[in-house]
């Protein structure tokens, strides 16, 4: 592993200027929600009980592999205020024709079921891609995933909404993959402790 980290990576970065987002490389992602609610679930005795949009931002992670061909997913933890998650960036093919805009047509009313309640909330809050990004890249792709977490769960008649921006890292090097790696396994059982975690003592 520690070859394909040769000449590869840069410094850390929230959108480094000039960059190329559409390299190949290992990205580490926090997204949070708005004003940090819990929409996700809540830890308890430091395991992540998800909530139904919870299972939603969890299950539409995994589906963005199935619609970036070059585009791996790492480590990943959903907690009840943000998500975590190495996304990895690969050379794209020629032929490659990836349509990660797609995960909003994801069928999921086998993992989620609407709450019992009428009149859904406007999707006027829904966080949409970022202005112009290029195709393939990680704003594109970090983008299409908020959107379609939005999306599912205002037409399942749920409230949320994200953070406007979200929280990249490039990852240098091999240690900086195993510690990042074993910060987000760990993450629920270090809640109590959490700079996310507006209960903390």
């Amino acid at each position: 592993m520690t070859g394909k980290y040769r000449n590869k990576y840069r410094i850390q970065s929230a959108r480094l200027p000039g960059y190329d987002y559409t390299r190949a490389g290992l990205y580490f992602i926090t997204i949070c929600t708005q004003n940090r609610e819990h929409y996700f679930g809540e830890v308890v005795d430091g395991k992540m009980h998800l909530s139904n949009v919870g299972v939603l931002a969890d299950v539409l992670w995994h589906e963005i592999k199935n619609h970036a061909k070059n585009v791996e997913l790492h480590a990943f933890t959903v907690m009840p205020n943000h998500i975590h998650g190495i996304l990895e960036i690969m050379d794209k093919p020629d032929d490659d024709d990836d349509d990660v805009e797609a995960l909003h047509a994801t069928p999921l009313h086998h993992h989620v079921s609407p709450p019992d309640r009428h009149n859904p909330p406007s999707e006027k809050n829904e966080q949409m891609a970022e202005i112009s990004p290029k195709p393939g890249s990680l704003s594109r792709i970090v983008g299409s995933y908020k959107s379609a977490v939005s999306k599912h769960a205002h037409r399942l008649g749920y409230e949320f909404a994200w953070q406007s921006r979200f929280y990249d890292h490039i990852i240098r090097n091999e240690n900086d993959y195993v510690r990042i790696s074993e910060y987000i396994v760990n993450n629920p059982q270090k809640w109590v402790d959490d700079k996310f975690n507006g209960d903390k003592q």
